[in-house]
């Protein structure tokens, strides 16, 4: 079991604040959650050294890409086992479509992202890189029409706060 940071009030904010924005500088940030720079940045770095804080990122827009056809497409594979598994994860994120890959329960083993030029393109990407596969035995495929961000993720007792 993974073992949960202890987190202050001071820490949410952070936390907060950076899910909102990761690219806050330093003295914003300090300003926005109440603390001085330099106890901002010694908790920064006490957040990204606890393993709490993994990265920072950029968003893009897929559309702006040439690749505005957005999908999640729900694979099963069968036999279901180590050896079969790795290499169809390589598999799925050697795919320049792909955005983001999950391991699932239930009646789908995989959940990917993928964005796409059309829907010719997403039907391609189906039929050579997944179903054309030997262990893939079913693709199911969800058009995204729209997406929103969730808040920012903090413990569950921060939740009531």
């Amino acid at each position: 079991m993974v073992e949960t940071a202890e987190l202050d009030p001071v820490d949410l904010r952070i936390l907060a604040a950076l899910q909102n924005n990761a690219r806050l500088l330093n003295k914003e940030l300090a300003a926005k959650v109440g603390v001085a720079p330099s106890t901002c940045l010694d908790r920064v770095n006490r957040l990204r050294e606890g393993g709490v804080i993994t990265g920072y990122g950029v968003e893009v827009d897929p559309a702006k890409l040439g690749r505005p056809l957005q999908a999640f497409l729900y694979i099963r594979v069968q036999p279901h086992r180590s050896a079969l598994v790795d290499p169809f994860v390589e598999h799925v994120l050697s795919q320049p479509e792909t955005r983001g890959l999950w391991h699932l329960t239930g009646a789908d083993d995989f959940m990917v992202h993928v964005a796409t030029e059309d829907a010719h393109a997403l039907q391609r990407l189906v039929l050579d890189a997944f179903t054309a596969r030997e262990e893939v035995t079913r693709v199911r495929t969800n058009l995204i029409f729209q997406h929103w961000a969730g808040r920012p993720l903090l413990p569950p007792a921060a939740d009531s706060g």
